[in-house]
């Protein structure tokens, strides 16, 4: 059984990927996670969303490599 967990996506990422980590997290589209993120930024002032993404920031672990599978064929 494997759990299902949220990282930070480094691939799609714009400043530290928490968005698009959560955007991948419940399969959305990134963009979506960053406007409902601007929105909330000027609705509540910038110090809480700020504050809020870099304690993400320090949370949500890296997502890992993922290793190639080489499978030799013969």
């Amino acid at each position: 059984m494997t759990t299902k967990r949220v990282y930070r996506d480094q691939e799609t990422a714009v400043v530290a990927g928490v968005l698009s980590g959560l955007a991948q997290y419940f399969k959305q589209d990134p963009v979506v996670f960053r406007l409902v993120a601007i929105i909330l930024l000027i609705l509540t002032g910038v110090f809480p969303g700020v504050l809020f993404y870099i304690v993400a920031w320090l949370i949500v672990p890296r997502k890992p490599k993922m290793e190639a599978d080489y499978t030799i064929v013969e």
